[in-house]
């Protein structure tokens, strides 16, 4: 697997906090958060490479970085796993555009993210995976989807064998899982956003136009790998299935990832796994919210996107990034501002001087309010503002509340 990056220190506090309640939007209200046992486990999908991380990338990764900092605050361990989407049409394009061999550009970008991620201090996977390394566990799922009848090939002209697609239908029959039990989505809707999300319901062939693709067989020169169920590669979410199966098992704790994710990838990933392991991939579905900027949300397709790399390269420091996006409900959709931004700046130099006062906020209090508003649905904003009492008051003991800073905010304010 490739190497994550450094895991950043967490001090432990007096005490336990509580896992948090999530908003869970299979059931569409809050879920607890707390495993059987003491392992809680999380799948947050991963970057396709073809770009540097922007802003709305480190919104969702920091929004599940809070959420294993909590579990952790609550004495739980953590297993949490990551693909790497290295190979797809995105990734593909763009090396095209730019005339850059697709497998050094996905390195570049890679490397980018990862330095990114230490910057903002924001917690590794354990398991972090490159779909290129699993391309055989990927095609053995694919022929068992096969096997079972939950998947069938239609014919390709221009490819050097058959594509495979999953049957929804199928899958609806035979698993736990139905199309529209992660969304909550209608047909209609479905439909508009898996051609905007990189499905093809106009596809000659298929038995649903919803139906995704599973293995796209070998074209023209696009890289493709010999395999049980041909020569090509895989498609997109089964991808995410076979990783988080592999490494997290089914039924595990939380699936996240950013709100673009939930239909159709994060719908259609559940339905694969459930096709596959007979049971319910994850218990909650927990999505962060998309960011905007310039009136427009911001992505890649469009190229509105601010940059971690960029702003760090200005001399921001990366803790006013962060506390720049903490000060949003995870939830929450937003605009990026560049005065949002000198306001985390700002809020990061109060915080730094917070005074020693006998009669200011008492550090306890402060722990216990930070701990019961992430526990209500990861309330970030909740947590600052405890945090900034404390800094207009003084506090009994600046090193406890410095330490919740670090442990539960991931903000060193040593640094």
């Amino acid at each position: 697997m490739p190497e994550s990056w450094t895991r950043p220190p967490v001090p432990a506090l007096p005490g336990r906090g509580r896992p948090p309640q999530l908003y869970d939007s299979s059931s569409g209200g809050l879920q607890c958060s707390r495993p059987d046992d003491v392992v809680a486990r999380l799948y947050v999908c991963g970057i396709t490479p073809y770009d540097a991380t922007h802003i709305g990338h480190a919104n969702t990764y920091l929004a599940f970085d809070t959420l294993q900092r909590v579990w952790l605050d609550a004495g739980l361990e953590v297993r949490y796993a990551q693909n790497i989407t290295d190979v797809d049409d995105p990734l593909l394009e763009r090396a095209i555009a730019t005339g850059v061999d697709w497998r050094q550009l996905a390195d570049q970008q890679i490397q980018l993210f990862r330095d990114d991620m230490s910057a903002l201090r924001i917690l590794p996977p354990h398991d972090y995976v490159a779909v290129t390394e699993v391309i055989g566990e990927i095609a053995d799922a694919v022929a068992t989807l096969l096997a079972r009848g939950t998947a069938y090939r239609v014919s390709t002209p221009d490819a050097a064998g058959e594509d495979v697609y999953f049957d929804i239908a199928a899958a609806g029959r035979t698993s736990p899982w139905r199309l529209g039990d992660e969304s909550g989505l209608g047909r209609d809707e479905m439909l508009t956003l898996s051609s905007e999300r990189g499905g093809d319901p106009d596809r000659a062939g298929k038995r649903d136009p919803l139906d995704p693709l599973l293995w796209r067989a070998a074209r023209g020169n696009e890289p493709s790998w010999e395999s049980v169920v041909g020569p090509g590669r895989p498609g997109w979410h089964i991808e995410c299935s076979v990783i988080a199966l592999e490494h997290l098992g089914h039924d595990f704790t939380v699936q996240g990832g950013g709100a673009d994710l939930l239909f159709p990838h994060h719908e259609l990933s559940a339905g694969h796994a459930a096709a596959l392991s007979g049971h319910p991939l994850a218990r909650v579905y927990s999505h962060a919210g998309l960011i905007s900027y310039r009136g427009e949300k911001m992505s890649k397709s469009l190229g509105n996107l601010v940059l971690v790399s960029e702003l760090l390269e200005r001399g921001v420091p990366a803790a006013a990034v962060r506390l720049s996006l903490l000060e949003h409900h995870y939830r929450q959709e937003w605009e990026w501002t560049d005065e949002g931004l000198r306001a985390g700046a700002r809020r990061l130099e109060a915080w730094r001087r917070i005074p020693a006062a006998s009669d200011g906020a008492v550090a306890t209090e402060v722990v216990d309010v930070m701990r019961e508003r992430l526990a209500d649905d990861l309330d970030t904003p909740g947590a600052l503002a405890a945090v900034d009492a404390a800094a207009a008051t003084g506090t009994d003991d600046p090193a406890l509340v410095r330490t919740a800073v670090d442990s539960l905010l991931g903000i060193d304010l040593s640094a």
